[in-house]
Protein backbone atom coordinates (compact mmCIF):
# COMPACT_ATOMS: atom_id res chain seq x y z
CA UNK A 1 0.00 0.00 0.00
CA UNK A 2 1.71 3.25 -0.95
CA UNK A 3 1.89 6.63 1.16
CA UNK A 4 -1.23 8.10 -0.41
CA UNK A 5 -3.57 4.45 0.36
CA UNK A 6 -2.13 4.67 3.86
CA UNK A 7 -2.81 7.91 5.11
CA UNK A 8 -5.91 8.81 2.69
CA UNK A 9 -7.88 7.10 5.39
CA UNK A 10 -10.49 8.69 8.43
CA UNK A 11 -9.36 6.31 10.92
CA UNK A 12 -5.46 6.01 9.90
CA UNK A 13 -5.43 10.38 9.71
CA UNK A 14 -6.94 10.09 12.96
CA UNK A 15 -4.47 7.57 14.24
CA UNK A 16 -1.08 10.11 13.10
CA UNK A 17 -3.03 13.11 14.27
CA UNK A 18 -2.82 11.29 17.63
CA UNK A 19 0.57 10.50 17.46
CA UNK A 20 1.98 13.83 16.62
CA UNK A 21 4.60 15.64 18.81
CA UNK A 22 7.04 12.36 19.11
CA UNK A 23 4.78 10.69 20.86
CA UNK A 24 4.70 7.07 21.61
CA UNK A 25 1.29 4.50 21.98
CA UNK A 26 0.43 1.16 22.08
CA UNK A 27 -2.83 0.19 20.14
CA UNK A 28 -4.37 -0.31 23.86
CA UNK A 29 -3.36 3.67 24.30
CA UNK A 30 -4.46 4.62 21.16
CA UNK A 31 -8.32 3.23 21.51
CA UNK A 32 -8.57 5.24 24.72
CA UNK A 33 -7.72 8.15 22.36
CA UNK A 34 -10.28 7.45 19.83
CA UNK A 35 -13.06 5.97 21.73
CA UNK A 36 -15.57 5.89 19.17
CA UNK A 37 -13.43 3.63 16.81
CA UNK A 38 -14.31 -0.02 17.33
CA UNK A 39 -10.98 -1.76 18.87
CA UNK A 40 -10.91 -4.33 16.26
CA UNK A 41 -10.21 -1.94 14.16
CA UNK A 42 -7.99 0.76 15.79
CA UNK A 43 -5.49 -2.35 15.57
CA UNK A 44 -6.22 -3.43 12.18
CA UNK A 45 -4.99 0.12 10.73
CA UNK A 46 -2.12 0.45 13.27
CA UNK A 47 -0.61 -2.81 11.92
CA UNK A 48 -1.48 -1.10 8.52
CA UNK A 49 0.48 1.66 9.68
CA UNK A 50 3.62 -0.59 10.75
CA UNK A 51 3.26 -2.63 8.01
CA UNK A 52 3.71 0.37 5.54
CA UNK A 53 6.42 2.06 7.56
CA UNK A 54 4.26 5.08 8.79
CA UNK A 55 4.44 3.73 11.97
CA UNK A 56 7.80 1.70 13.80
CA UNK A 57 8.08 0.31 16.79
CA UNK A 58 9.72 2.05 19.79
CA UNK A 59 9.68 -0.42 22.36
CA UNK A 60 8.21 -4.05 23.04
CA UNK A 61 7.49 -5.03 26.80
CA UNK A 62 5.71 -8.32 27.92
CA UNK A 63 2.39 -7.27 29.81
CA UNK A 64 0.73 -10.54 31.24
CA UNK A 65 2.68 -12.99 29.14
CA UNK A 66 1.70 -10.80 25.82
CA UNK A 67 4.19 -8.02 23.89
CA UNK A 68 2.71 -4.69 24.26
CA UNK A 69 4.60 -2.81 21.35
CA UNK A 70 4.50 0.89 21.22
CA UNK A 71 4.87 2.77 18.17
CA UNK A 72 5.68 6.16 16.65
CA UNK A 73 5.37 7.92 13.54
CA UNK A 74 8.51 7.74 10.88
CA UNK A 75 8.64 11.31 9.92
CA UNK A 76 10.30 10.55 6.64
CA UNK A 77 7.23 8.30 6.29
CA UNK A 78 4.76 10.86 6.54
CA UNK A 79 5.36 13.65 3.55
CA UNK A 80 4.22 13.26 0.46
CA UNK A 81 6.05 13.66 -2.73
CA UNK A 82 4.68 16.41 -4.68
CA UNK A 83 4.64 14.00 -7.54
CA UNK A 84 2.29 11.86 -6.12
CA UNK A 85 -0.36 14.81 -5.15
CA UNK A 86 -0.26 15.48 -8.58
CA UNK A 87 -0.75 12.68 -9.72
CA UNK A 88 -4.14 12.01 -7.80
CA UNK A 89 -7.20 11.02 -10.51
CA UNK A 90 -10.06 13.42 -9.26
CA UNK A 91 -11.82 10.36 -7.60
CA UNK A 92 -8.39 10.11 -5.53
CA UNK A 93 -9.13 13.76 -4.71
CA UNK A 94 -12.82 13.40 -3.84
CA UNK A 95 -11.73 10.24 -2.04
CA UNK A 96 -8.89 12.06 0.58
CA UNK A 97 -11.29 15.06 0.87
CA UNK A 98 -13.75 12.49 2.10
CA UNK A 99 -11.66 11.12 4.32
CA UNK A 100 -10.01 14.12 5.97
CA UNK A 101 -13.32 15.80 6.44
CA UNK A 102 -14.44 12.05 8.12
CA UNK A 103 -11.67 12.63 10.62
CA UNK A 104 -11.76 16.15 11.26
CA UNK A 105 -15.23 15.62 12.02
CA UNK A 106 -15.04 12.92 14.32
CA UNK A 107 -12.29 14.24 16.25
CA UNK A 108 -14.54 17.61 17.26
CA UNK A 109 -16.97 14.85 17.98
CA UNK A 110 -14.69 13.73 20.05
CA UNK A 111 -13.40 16.93 21.53
CA UNK A 112 -16.99 18.43 22.47
CA UNK A 113 -17.58 14.81 24.18
CA UNK A 114 -14.79 15.26 26.64
CA UNK A 115 -15.61 16.30 30.10
CA UNK A 116 -15.01 20.29 30.53
CA UNK A 117 -15.22 20.91 26.83
CA UNK A 118 -15.20 24.31 26.49
CA UNK A 119 -14.85 25.89 22.81
CA UNK A 120 -14.76 29.16 23.44
CA UNK A 121 -11.95 28.91 26.42
CA UNK A 122 -10.25 26.45 24.14
CA UNK A 123 -10.22 28.96 21.68
CA UNK A 124 -11.93 26.74 18.65
CA UNK A 125 -12.29 28.11 15.71
CA UNK A 126 -14.31 26.99 12.11
CA UNK A 127 -14.70 30.11 9.91
CA UNK A 128 -14.96 30.32 6.32
CA UNK A 129 -14.46 33.10 3.76
CA UNK A 130 -13.65 33.97 0.64
CA UNK A 131 -10.52 35.45 -0.74
CA UNK A 132 -10.36 37.14 -3.98
CA UNK A 133 -7.02 36.37 -4.94
CA UNK A 134 -4.85 36.13 -8.10
CA UNK A 135 -2.52 32.63 -8.41
CA UNK A 136 0.76 34.64 -7.15
CA UNK A 137 -1.30 36.05 -4.35
CA UNK A 138 -2.89 32.62 -3.72
CA UNK A 139 1.09 31.20 -3.91
CA UNK A 140 2.02 33.99 -1.44
CA UNK A 141 -0.63 33.43 1.38
CA UNK A 142 0.29 29.17 0.75
CA UNK A 143 3.77 29.90 1.38
CA UNK A 144 3.28 32.53 4.44
CA UNK A 145 1.00 29.71 6.01
CA UNK A 146 3.11 26.96 5.37
CA UNK A 147 6.50 29.21 7.06
CA UNK A 148 3.79 29.87 10.33
CA UNK A 149 3.36 26.18 10.24
CA UNK A 150 6.54 24.65 9.92
CA UNK A 151 8.21 27.40 12.90
CA UNK A 152 5.90 25.25 15.02
CA UNK A 153 5.42 21.94 13.84
CA UNK A 154 8.68 20.89 15.96
CA UNK A 155 7.00 21.78 18.98
CA UNK A 156 6.66 18.74 21.23
CA UNK A 157 4.55 18.49 24.09
CA UNK A 158 5.65 20.18 26.99
CA UNK A 159 4.35 22.13 30.01
CA UNK A 160 1.19 24.25 28.86
CA UNK A 161 1.41 22.34 25.01
CA UNK A 162 -1.44 21.12 24.11
CA UNK A 163 -2.26 19.58 20.52
CA UNK A 164 -4.20 21.87 18.09
CA UNK A 165 -5.33 20.20 14.72
CA UNK A 166 -5.30 22.42 12.13
CA UNK A 167 -6.67 22.20 8.43
CA UNK A 168 -6.32 24.73 5.75
CA UNK A 169 -8.52 24.32 2.77
CA UNK A 170 -7.74 25.80 -0.30
CA UNK A 171 -9.66 25.91 -3.35
CA UNK A 172 -11.24 27.76 -6.29
CA UNK A 173 -15.28 28.58 -5.64
CA UNK A 174 -15.87 29.80 -9.56
CA UNK A 175 -13.34 28.78 -12.91
CA UNK A 176 -10.85 31.83 -13.04
CA UNK A 177 -11.86 33.91 -15.57
CA UNK A 178 -15.53 33.56 -15.58
CA UNK A 179 -16.91 37.10 -16.16
CA UNK A 180 -19.15 36.10 -13.05
CA UNK A 181 -16.30 36.10 -10.85
CA UNK A 182 -15.57 39.64 -12.11
CA UNK A 183 -18.57 41.23 -10.57
CA UNK A 184 -19.30 42.32 -14.40
CA UNK A 185 -22.71 41.72 -15.99
CA UNK A 186 -22.62 39.83 -19.21
CA UNK A 187 -25.53 41.96 -20.79
CA UNK A 188 -28.26 39.77 -20.50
Amino acid sequence: MDILDLLLHPVRLRITHAMSGERTCSAAELCAVLPDVPKTTVYRHVGLLAEGGVLEVADEQRVRGAVERRYRLRRDRMTVEPEAGASMSLDDHRRGFASAMAALLAEFNTYLDRPGADPFADSVGYRQGTLWLSPEELAEMISEWRHSFASRATNGPAPGRSPHLVSAIFFPTQKHGDTATNGESDGK
